[in-house]
């Protein structure tokens, strides 16, 4: 059995739309990480990290496999059913390029450049500039990548593109808006329509309380 650990969170709703497009039966938990439930002491048994996704595969070769990071969370499930990441040649290597791409680019700028925006303690100015300006640049780049490939990593649909999805999912926290990146937008529309999609949005959202 696998189960998540999860919240409405970028990252989080990347691995549950991995876990709907391959139709893997998964126990969702909440930890509410506005609440600060990540740095609980069972929590941190899990992921000593204090951050949500951690995904538990109870059935992993006969022992308990606990992963975290959302990356490699995306491409154990893969590699686990043979889907969604090629198994040989130039889409292979382009998957893993934009995976590399997002976690090193794309998503630490709209990570800091929301978190300068709306949860400094004090007005940051400068740094409020320096990431947004990247996180505008590193939309430009997959802007320009998705102009010639129906898909990030070319053709098909793969965890790429849900690695993306993610935070343009939730851009407006960085700010972020798609006017100036129409590939983007005819990519990320074509991606949220998806009911695999749908089913993970409704499912990572619900894990919010309703005051």
């Amino acid at each position: 059995m696998l189960d998540v650990y999860a919240f409405s969170t970028p990252n989080s709703v990347k691995v549950l739309i991995a876990l709907e497009e391959l139709d893997l039966d998964y126990r969702l938990h909440s930890v509410n990480v506005r609440l600060g439930e990540q740095k609980a002491v069972d929590f941190l048994t899990l992921n000593p990290n204090a951050k949500v996704p951690v995904l538990v595969d109870s059935s992993a070769d006969d022992h308990r496999l606990v992963l975290t990071e959302s990356a490699a969370i995306l491409v154990y499930l893969s590699e686990k059913t043979g889907k969604l990441l090629p198994a040989s040649g130039e889409d292979r290597f382009r998957t893993f390029e934009q995976l590399f791409f997002h976690a090193s680019g794309l998503s630490p700028s709209f990570g800091q450049a929301g978190f300068f925006q709306r949860q400094a303690t004090a007005p940051q100015p400068l740094a409020i500039e320096r990431f947004s300006n990247e996180a505008l640049r590193t939309l430009g780049i997959l802007n320009g990548v998705l102009a010639n490939r129906q898909f990030v990593a070319g053709e098909n649909f793969t965890i790429a593109d849900i690695a993306h999805f993610g935070w343009l999912w939730r851009r407006e926290f960085a700010g972020v808006t798609l006017d100036a990146a129409p590939n983007v937008a005819r990519w990320f529309a074509e991606v949220e329509a998806r009911p695999t999609v749908q089913r993970a949005i409704q499912r990572i959202t619900a894990l919010v309380p309703q005051s």
